[in-house]
């Protein structure tokens, strides 16, 4: 169910060229970025952040370790 949601969640793209690639992120969501050689690459890869980001493909049984930056 939580999939299904997710999946058809509308979210606002914000992007840009840079030297050598498209860079990308969320309005709603600016804690996810990345970047794409071509505009298509840039929204799967944003659509595949965002997946990763609330935690879809991750078993119940998943560890949480804090990191120091």
């Amino acid at each position: 169910m939580a999939r299904e949601v997710a999946m058809h969640k509308q979210l606002t793209m914000i992007y840009w060229k840079g030297e050598r690639s498209w860079l990308g992120k969320f309005l709603e969501l600016p804690e996810i970025m990345t970047q794409g050689e071509t505009l298509d690459e840039l929204e799967e890869n944003l659509r595949d952040a965002y997946r990763m980001m609330v935690l879809e493909d991750v078993p119940d049984n998943y560890q949480v370790k804090e990191l120091a930056l």
